[in-house]
C-alpha cells in the first residue's frame, strides 16, 4: 500500500540543513503558501520539482563530461590523466581489453568485469573499433568514451526518474543523488551507473510489488556489479519479521535464476574469459584507501623494523580475503539483528544501505567510484542534507588525494602518503558517520525523515503496511 497522496515535503522546512540555507533568500516556504501535490507552489508552470530534479542531473553529467574532456582524445603525455583528475577506465580499458582491436569480451580476451559489464563495453566498443578501423581520422578511444558516456548518462537520468517515482511525496530527495560532488567526479570513471540504474528500477519494481521483475532487474545487477545482489538480503530479513515469503521468494529466486542465467552460457563456453572476475578479486593484494591499507600505513609507524599484521595480511592474500568475508558476513548477521530487534519494521533502503556499505568498509577493494553504489541507497535511506554533505565532502577530498598519490606512485611526489591516508579515513568516517544516523533512525522511527512523511515504507513493496509484529526479545507487559 503505497502512499503518494497527501502533502509534498518542503527541505526548506522539514530539513534543519537546507532551512538554515534558505535564510539567505528570505527563508522557508510560507505556510499558507499554495501548492501542488508535485512540490511546487501554484502557478508554477512547466518547471515542477520533478523536471528541476531531472535538469540538475543533467547539468550534473554535462559538468562531469567538461571535468573528463582533457583525457578524452587519449594523449596522456606527462601524467596529464592525473594532473588534470580525468582518468576514466573507460577510455583505458577501451584498449587494454583489446576492443580497439575488434576482440569480443570473454570470446577473444578475458575481462575482469562481470558477464552484463562486459557485453556492454563490447556492444559499443565494436561498432566503434568496426567504423574506425578504414577510417583513421576517427579518434576511436574518443568516440568510445563520448558513446559510453551518452549512454551511462541517459541511465544516470532514468536511475534519478526512478528514484522520482519511488518518493512522489519528497521530491526533492533525489536532487540529493543529482547535485552530489562525487557523481560530478567519478560519473564515468568506470562502467558502475549501468549497475546502478538496474539496481534503482529494480528496487521500483519492488516497491510497485512486481516481484517477477525486481528479481531480474537485481539480477541483471549483480551480473553488471556484484553489489544489487546484497539488496536482496534486506528483501529475506524483512520477509522473517513480517512472514510474507510469497513475493521476496520469488524476487529471490527469479534474482538468482537471472544471474545464473546470464553467467552459465558465458562460463561453458568460454570458461578462461570468464573466470578472469573472480581470479582477479581472489589474487587482489589490498587496494587504496581500504581500511586495510590504511592499517598497513600504521603498520610502518607503529613497528617500522618489522611487518606488522596489516603487512602480515597483504602477504597472505588468501587469509586476508577470508577476514574480509568474515567481518562482511558478521556485519550483515549485526544488520539483521537490528531489524528483528528494532522498535519498528525498518525500512528496506536502510537496511540496503547498511549492506553495501559494511561490504565496502571491509573490503579490500574500492574504487574511487564505488561512492556511486551508495549514492541512490542514502537518498533512499536517509534524506538528510547535512550529514549527506559532509560525507561527499571527504569523498571530494579523497577524489584529489588519490590523483596525488598515484602521482607519488609515478615518480612525481605531490604531498606525504600521509595526506592520502587522512583522506582515506575521513572517507572511512563519513561513511561510518552515515551508517550511524541510519542506525540511530532505525532505533528511533520518529526521526526518520522519510515516516515523518508517509504512513510506513514506500519502497517496501509487499511489506508496507504490512503488521508490524512486536520485536524479538521486547517482553510483554505483566499486568496485575
Amino acid at each position: 500500500m503505497r502512499d503518494d497522496a497527501g502533502p509534498v515535503d518542503q527541505p526548506s522546512r522539514s530539513d534543519g540543513f537546507v532551512r538554515g540555507l534558505s535564510e539567505v533568500i528570505g527563508g522557508p516556504v510560507g505556510e499558507h503558501a499554495v501548492e501542488r501535490r508535485d512540490g511546487v507552489r501554484a502557478g508554477g508552470g512547466f518547471w515542477t520539482a520533478a523536471r528541476v530534479v531531472l535538469a540538475l542531473m543533467c547539468l550534473s553529467l554535462a559538468l562531469h563530461w567538461v571535468q573528463k574532456s582533457p583525457c578524452q582524445d587519449g594523449a596522456w603525455q606527462n601524467y596529464r590523466q592525473y594532473t588534470r583528475f580525468c582518468y576514466t577506465d573507460v577510455l583505458a580499458l577501451y584498449y587494454a581489453e583489446g576492443l580497439n582491436e575488434g576482440k569480443v569480451p570473454y570470446v577473444d580476451h578475458p575481462v575482469e568485469y562481470p558477464v552484463l559489464t562486459g557485453a556492454f563495453m563490447g556492444a559499443l566498443g565494436l561498432p566503434v573499433h568496426a567504423l574506425g578501423k578504414d577510417r583513421p581520422e576517427i579518434n576511436q578511444g574518443q568516440w568510445f568514451y563520448n558513446l559510453n558516456a551518452l549512454v551511462l548518462g541517459a541511465i544516470g537520468v532514468g536511475a534519478v526518474a526512478a528514484l522520482l517515482a519511488l518518493r512522489k511525496r519528497r521530491p526533492w530527495d533525489a536532487a540529493m543523488f543529482a547535485l552530489s560532488p562525487a557523481l560530478l567526479v567519478t560519473a564515468t570513471v568506470n562502467w558502475d551507473l549501468l549497475a546502478i540504474g538496474l539496481a534503482v528500477f529494480g528496487m521500483l519494481a519492488w516497491a510497485r510489488k512486481k516481484p517477477v521483475a525486481a528479481g531480474v532487474l537485481l539480477g541483471l545487477g549483480c551480473a553488471a556489479k556484484l553489489w544489487p545482489l546484497f539488496i536482496l538480503g534486506p528483501i529475506l530479513v524483512l520477509a522473517f519479521r513480517t512472514k510474507r515469503w510469497r513475493a521476496a521468494m520469488t524476487t529471490v529466486w527469479v534474482g538468482v535464476a537471472t544471474v545464473l542465467a546470464v553467467n552459465i552460457p558465458v562460463a561453458l563456453a568460454f570458461p578462461d574469459g570468464w573466470k578472469r572476475f573472480f581470479e582477479l578479486n581472489n589474487t587482489r593484494p589490498i587496494d587504496w584507501g581500504t581500511i586495510w591499507y590504511v592499517g598497513r600505513y600504521l603498520d610502518t609507524k607503529w613497528s617500522p623494523n618489522s611487518a606488522g599484521p596489516f603487512q602480515w595480511l597483504s602477504d597472505h592474500i588468501p587469509t586476508l580475503n577470508i577476514l574480509s568475508y568474515l567481518l562482511f558476513g558478521l556485519a550483515c548477521l549485526g544488520i539483521a539483528a537490528l531489524a528483528f530487534y528494532a522498535p519498528r519494521r525498518p525500512r528496506l533502503a536502510a537496511l540496503a544501505f547498511l549492506v553495501v556499505a559494511a561490504f565496502l568498509i571491509f573490503s579490500k577493494v574500492w574504487s574511487q567510484q564505488y561512492v556511486l553504489w551508495l549514492l541512490p541507497l542514502a537518498v533512499l535511506a536517509r534524506p538528510r542534507w547535512g550529514a549527506f554533505l559532509a560525507w561527499q565532502v571527504a569523498e571530494v577530498f579523497y577524489f584529489l588525494a588519490f590523483y596525488g598519490e598515484l602521482l607519488g606512485a609515478s615518480g612525481k611526489q605531490v604531498f606525504p602518503e600521509g595526506v592520502f591516508v587522512l583522506a582515506a579515513t575521513l572517507r572511512l568516517a563519513g561513511v561510518i558517520a552515515m551508517c550511524y544516523f541510519v542506525i540511530r533512525d532505525i532505533l528511533r522511527p520518529e526521526l526518520d525523515p522519510v515516516r515523518a512523511t508517509y504512513a510506513d515504507d514506500p519502497d517496501g513493496g509487499d511489506f508496507d503496511g504490512a503488521p508490524d509484529p512486536e520485536p524479538v526479545g521486547r517482553a510483554e507487559p505483566v499486568r496485575v
